[in-house]
């Protein structure tokens, strides 16, 4: 690794920890004052260390020392031979990313096992993992009643009964994963160190994108240590479960793996719906490259993944499974958020808690979007073209759509930077060729 690219990634490990230090840990639902306290187990001496509270003080200190770290490695970096530099950068990039993401998941959890399961979390981890916990019982997770299990603490007393404990907006890839993850002892049980592998997973996906090492390692930390993952993952924000196979199946498509991309894409729409802006970028691009014998396969490989995750619930109740991923989700929740939405709520067009156009607005907005940038790439033929047209196409979903989560801007920012280090790679890889 060059001198000057081993500064530019410990740069960026630096940049990354110093922004997160004013906000980390910042905004957590913090338990009535009071609240019995019993620090024990694998987690017990951090709670202890923490003095038993949300010490806001531990993460961002995690932070500052890693920001230190990487700044000290620059200074080596400028002395040490060149053998030397990849294994620091590397070492330097997977600390600086632990320390970041670890401390907060760790204390979160640890809090939560020491007090109720249903404190120092938030409803939807909770009802994700009791969902997994129905689900392995043998019983149908939509349509359940989550009236009596811990769920209805989340929620202010009020004469009518909230809907969310009769109906789960998830779709089934993050069931399953609830199912699966909470067999796992307390307090590892907690989705959040789910949420936690898949974040720091990034770092290996970003591995699989073409380039130099350092642009890789760049790319990388930008994925997983963002503010926005970095806040997903000690809050619960489950994201990153579809970020990650998302990423890693631009990167097949790049390594002309079609099958691969496409079941990983059928993952991540198992996880999440907005992977679906994806398919049609994905399928172009192999379509492009190998016509329709090339894309046959893949296609029927990934519609074949998604029936077997979908299938099954579907045959169970499929009005319960409608009712909950599609009517409840689509228009249960109030108008919140940035977006256009939010402006047509105080432009007096919609109200708050009324119905919302989403169809007509989408259709004039999203499908014309969608039709330039799959035409573009058809045209332009350029690698770095489908994952800048799902990040396009998902910032103008997020934006008409009727709830705007900030969380959910990490679906275009993971997509604008898988696209830019695929562009930045092409002349890259041409300068290191022509230096051998």
């Amino acid at each position: 690794m060059r001198r000057g690219h081993a500064v530019g990634v410990l740069a960026v490990a630096a940049g990354l920890a110093l922004v997160a230090v004013p906000e980390l840990g910042a905004g957590a639902v913090l338990p009535p004052v009071g609240t019995a306290l019993h620090p024990h187990g694998l987690l017990g001496a951090l709670v202890r260390a923490a003095h038993g509270a949300w010490d806001i003080g531990v993460l961002r200190s995690a932070a500052a020392f890693a920001a230190l770290g990487a700044a000290l490695a620059i200074v080596v970096v400028l002395v040490c031979a060149e053998r030397w530099r990849g294994p620091l950068v590397l070492a330097v990039t997977g600390l600086v990313a632990l320390a970041l993401l670890v401390p907060g998941v760790a204390l979160q959890a640890g809090l939560r096992d020491a007090t109720s399961p249903w404190l120092y979390d938030n409803d939807s981890t909770y009802e994700i993992e009791l969902a997994g916990h129905v689900l392995r019982s043998g019983a149908d997770p939509y349509g359940h009643d989550y009236g009596h299990s811990g769920l209805e603490r989340f929620y202010p007393p009020s004469a009518t009964r909230p809907p969310a404990l009769d109906h789960l907006a998830y779709f089934p890839g993050t069931v399953a994963a609830g199912a699966a993850w909470t067999l796992l002892p307390s307090p590892l049980d907690d989705l959040r160190f789910l949420v936690l592998v898949a974040t720091l997973g990034l770092l290996g996906a970003a591995l699989m994108l073409p380039g130099p090492l350092a642009l890789r390692l760049g790319a990388g930390l930008l994925l997983a240590a963002n503010p926005l993952l970095v806040r997903g993952a000690w809050t619960g924000t489950a994201d990153a479960l579809c970020v990650l196979p998302l990423v890693l199946s631009f990167a097949a498509v790049h390594r002309r793996r079609w099958t691969a991309a496409a079941v990983l894409l059928a993952v991540a729409v198992l996880f999440k719906q907005f992977a679906v802006l994806a398919i049609p970028f994905v399928a172009l691009a192999i379509w492009q490259a190998g016509g329709w014998a090339a894309l046959r396969k893949p296609a029927a490989v990934g519609a074949l993944v998604l029936g077997v995750g979908i299938a099954p619930f579907v045959l169970w109740s499929p009005t319960a499974f409608w009712a909950d991923t599609v009517t409840y989700a689509a228009s249960a929740y109030r108008v919140i958020g940035y977006g256009v939405a939010g402006f047509l709520v105080r432009a007096g067009v919609v109200s708050r808690n009324g119905a919302y156009p989403f169809l007509p607005i989408a259709a004039v907005t999203l499908g014309p979007v969608l039709v330039v940038l799959l035409l573009a790439q058809r045209r332009l033929r350029e690698p770095w073209l489908p994952a800048a047209g799902f990040a396009v196409s998902v910032l103008v979903l997020v934006e008409v759509a009727r709830v705007f989560q900030t969380s959910y801007l990490v679906y275009p920012l993971a997509g604008g930077i898988v696209a830019a280090t695929i562009a930045v790679a092409g002349p890259a890889l041409h300068v290191a060729r022509n230096d051998q």
